[in-house]
């Protein structure tokens, strides 16, 4: 496989070797650096302007942090300016845009600017948009022509079937033969099974906001026993409104709300856990259900996302349902043999989907893009 000089576009990337922002896209930036020249742009986060090596990756900060409106159209010519100035340093190959969303626009634009082609991954909200939850980006005209535009790369990656669908669904219309499969990925050295766990206990990891539905879990917790526990990792702007409902229901001391936990310290909390539950209404991954796979933890969540397409990571039940929540869980639960089994299957299928058959599947597609350009 030839080394290739990339771009990766990013929203926000690590400020320095402690910090953990985006756990997978720094694993999988720091893998690709193993056999290529990578260089990243993060256009808003960290919130400074410069320019640093870390993973071995130099990275060139733009500080943009919130910018909106006009300064919005600054942060896009400043970015693309900074395109051409690396460009000149030492050319690129590619153009990898992490979501399709002004990261993936830039890559498009900047691609045809450069003569350069552009790959753009599907990551979150950008196909969908839920007004009543605040979320989504085809909420809005301009949001929907900035996702058109990303849209338009010469590759586009897709996590599962669900995003898939998500695409095909689109008003740009992405030819098939654009659509390129990349499931996410885990590290599963670091994230790895414990000896002991709780069987009673469950384990919810994810921000706590509106699209990731937390009060669904704790509904269908109420409809389990109560020696059946819940620790809740992740803080947001729904956590007041969670505790409520929590008390509402009469869980609140079956229930732990731990907050954020460092990345680094998360595998020791899933492995505490029986079962991991997930249900938000939209997702690509999660990683939360892959990192929780790894360390044997399989997932009861939502039928979204890659969760559907890898059985093996756990039961998929449908959106908003508690009743159907509870009721795989107590099955589960109920079956020591059959959870056993659940959790030994999570661990494999976390490993067919490990980082770095990501990284495989990333670089077979930088490899066919790419020839098609030189044709």
């Amino acid at each position: 496989m030839s080394k290739l000089r990339i771009a990766i576009l990013i929203p926000g990337h690590s400020a320095d070797a402690d910090d953990w922002a985006l756990p997978i896209w720094r694993r999988m930036i720091a893998g690709l650096a193993q056999a290529h020249t990578v260089r990243v742009i993060a256009l808003r986060y960290p919130h400074r302007r410069e320019r640093y090596t870390l993973d071995g990756v130099d990275v060139t900060a733009l500080g943009w942090a919130q910018a909106r409106g006009s300064r919005r159209l600054r942060l896009w010519l400043d970015s693309l300016r900074t395109l051409r100035r690396l460009h000149c340093e030492q050319p690129f190959d590619l153009l990898h845009g992490l979501w399709a969303d002004e990261t993936g626009a830039l890559a498009v634009w900047a691609g045809q600017m450069l003569g350069v082609p552009a790959v753009v991954s599907v990551l979150g909200g950008e196909l969908v948009g839920f007004p009543a939850l605040g979320y989504g980006l085809q909420r809005t005209r301009t949001s929907r022509w900035i996702v058109g535009q990303a849209l338009r790369a010469d590759a586009v990656l897709s996590t599962c079937t669900y995003t898939d669908e998500l695409i095909a669904r689109a008003g740009c219309a992405v030819p098939p033969e654009r659509v390129h499969r990349v499931g996410l990925g885990v590290d599963v050295a670091h994230f790895t099974p414990g000896a002991d766990y709780d069987p009673r206990r469950l384990i919810h990891v994810g921000s706590l906001i509106p699209i990731k539905d937390q009060a669904t879990i704790l509904r269908a917790l109420a409809l389990l026993p109560t020696d059946v526990t819940l620790d809740v990792i992740g803080e947001g702007t729904e956590r007041a409104r969670l505790e409520r409902i929590a008390h509402d229901l009469g869980v609140s001391t079956r229930v732990r709300w731990l907050g954020p936990v460092p990345h680094l310290d998360l595998p020791d909390s899933y492995r505490r856990a029986a079962l991991h539950l997930m249900a938000t209404w939209t997702e690509t991954g999660p990683l939360a259900t892959l990192e929780a796979a790894a360390c044997g933890v399989p997932t009861v969540g939502t039928a979204v996302g890659m969760l559907p397409d890898h059985p093996g990571l756990g039961v998929a039940v449908p959106v908003g349902d508690a009743e159907a929540m509870a009721a795989a869980i107590r099955e589960l639960l109920a079956d020591p043999a059959r959870l056993a089994a659940a959790r030994s299957a999570a661990r494999r299928a976390a490993e067919a989907l490990s980082l770095r058959h990501m990284i495989e599947q990333i670089e077979t597609t930088y490899q066919q893009v790419t020839r098609r350009n030189v044709k």
